[in-house]
C-alpha cells in the first residue's frame, strides 16, 4: 500500500478519535454541578431539556407558571402573562415570564434573550453533571468531522490509491456520520429518564394525580400525551402541543419516532 494511503488512513483515524473524545462525557460524581451522583434529581425543566431540548424545557416552565396563574393562553395559539410570576427562584420560569411583555407563540418565546440566558445556564448545569454534552464541544466535534471529508478525498485521489483506500475511506465516512448523529444527552441521561418513566408511568386519568409538581414531572417525561391529559385546554389554546389534537379532543396525534429529537426511542 503506498505511503500516501497510510498517511490518509492515519489522519482519518486521528480525526475520528479526536471527535469521539470531544463527544465523550464522563459523569462527575461530586462537585460537578447541581446534580451529582447521590444528590437530588434534576428539576422537571431539566428533565424536559434532556428529553426534548429547549422547547420542552420552556413548555414545562410555562406549565409551572400556569399552575400559579402567572400565564394563560392568549389569542391565536399564543401565551400571555396573567399576573406576577409568584415567589419562584427558578431562573427559567422568571426568564420566560419577563419575556412575555406581549403575547407570544412558543416558537418565538424560546429564542427570546431572557429565555436563552436561562436555558444556557440550565445546559451548563446539566453538562457539569455529565447529563448533557457541552455545546462548545459538540460544535468542535462537528468541525473536526467535517474536516474528515477533504482528508478522505485527498486519500482517494492520491497516486496508487486502490480498493483498500476506498474501503478505509468508506468506513471513515460512515463512522463520521454515526458520530454526527450522537444526541446531546448522554447515556447517563438516557438511564435517568428511563428509570423515571419506569417509576412514574403516565396514568390513564388525570384525576389520579393531584400534585402540581407531579404534573410537571409527567409533562417533562412524556411531552404531548401528558399535556393533553392534564392541561388540554391550555395546551391547545396556547399552542404548546407539537401535534394537534385528534378529533376526539383527548389525545394529541403521535407521529412515529415522536421523541427522536430527545434521548429515548
Amino acid at each position: 500500500m503506498p505511503t500516501g494511503t497510510w498517511w490518509f488512513i492515519g489522519a482519518a483515524c486521528g480525526e475520528l478519535l479526536c471527535a469521539a473524545l470531544l463527544l465523550h462525557v464522563r459523569r462527575i460524581r461530586s462537585g460537578g454541578g447541581r446534580w451529582g451522583a447521590g444528590g437530588p434529581e434534576p428539576s422537571p425543566q431539566a428533565l424536559a431539556m434532556l428529553r426534548g431540548g429547549p422547547r420542552a424545557a420552556v413548555t414545562v416552565a410555562l406549565v409551572a407558571l400556569h399552575q400559579r396563574g402567572a400565564v394563560a393562553a392568549g389569542r391565536k395559539r399564543t401565551i400571555r402573562a396573567n399576573g406576577g410570576p409568584g415567589r419562584t427562584p427558578d431562573p427559567l420560569q422568571l426568564g420566560v415570564h419577563r419575556a412575555l411583555r406581549r403575547a407570544l407563540p412558543l416558537r418565538e418565546l424560546v429564542p427570546r434573550p431572557e429565555v436563552r440566558r436561562a436555558l444556557d445556564a440550565l445546559r451548563a448545569d446539566l453538562g457539569r453533571a455529565g447529563l448533557l454534552r457541552p455545546p462548545n464541544r459538540r460544535r468542535a466535534a462537528r468541525g473536526v468531522l467535517w474536516c474528515l471529508l477533504p482528508t478522505v478525498a485527498a486519500g482517494l485521489l492520491a497516486p496508487g490509491a486502490g480498493a483498500a483506500a476506498l474501503a478505509a475511506g468508506t468506513a471513515a465516512v460512515l463512522a463520521a456520520a454515526a458520530l454526527l448523529l450522537v444526541p446531546p444527552a448522554t447515556p447517563a441521561a438516557r438511564d435517568l429518564l428511563a428509570g423515571l418513566r419506569e417509576r412514574y408511568p403516565l396514568p390513564s386519568h388525570r384525576s389520579a394525580v393531584t400534585d402540581g409538581q407531579l404534573v410537571q414531572l409527567y409533562v417533562a417525561l412524556y411531552g404531548d400525551p401528558a399535556l393533553a391529559l392534564f392541561l388540554p385546554r391550555f395546551s391547545r389554546d396556547g399552542g404548546l402541543l407539537d401535534r394537534p389534537f385528534e378529533p376526539d379532543g383527548n389525545r394529541p396525534s403521535r407521529r412515529p419516532g415522536h421523541d427522536a429529537g430527545g434521548v429515548l426511542p
